[in-house]
């Protein structure tokens, strides 16, 4: 397992509080100020923690439209020629490879629903996009989370014989 109990506790302040210093966080789990230090060094170290930046929101940028395209695409190269030309375009936020009837599911935002048919025209001229299929949505009911992951993380440890 790659974090513990003290971790999951840790990585729960982070994100519950991330602007808090690395002593209050020492102070609030009872442990010294280098302990939280070298867990926080060591879960950087092992890809745990990705990022410390701020959570921003498209849509107080102005990006009122969240749109999921998928594509099918000439896989002459692979992925990756696609995927890097598809990184230029600013309103793409993500891009996956994925299994099933198309090769990558991207997540992108638009202002409008007419300005999200320039974004799809956009991924449309990448060269070696063959197809798209787009997906509006409507609400996010649940948004993009990982702290029921880590508040886990005690209850498998039990389990561990």
């Amino acid at each position: 397992m790659t974090i513990d109990e003290l971790d999951a506790k840790l990585l729960s302040l982070l994100a519950t509080e991330p602007r808090l210093g690395v002593l209050e966080y020492s102070r609030r789990l009872s442990v010294a100020r280098g302990t939280v230090q070298a867990r926080l060094d060591r879960m950087i170290a092992r890809g745990v923690i990705t990022g410390f930046g701020p959570d921003v929101s498209p849509t107080a940028l102005g990006y009122d439209v969240t749109a999921f395209v998928t594509m099918e695409i000439r896989q002459v190269s692979g992925h990756d020629p696609v995927a890097d030309r598809l990184a230029h375009i600013p309103e793409v936020l993500e891009v996956h490879t994925i299994t099933g009837g198309s090769d990558l599911l991207c997540r992108v935002v638009a202002r409008s629903n007419s300005d999200l048919q320039r974004v799809i025209d956009q991924i449309v001229d990448v060269h070696g996009v063959l197809r798209t299929s787009s997906v509006i949505v409507l609400d996010t009911p649940v948004p993009y989370r990982v702290l029921p992951l880590v508040a886990d993380v005690p209850r498998r440890s039990a389990r561990k014989p």
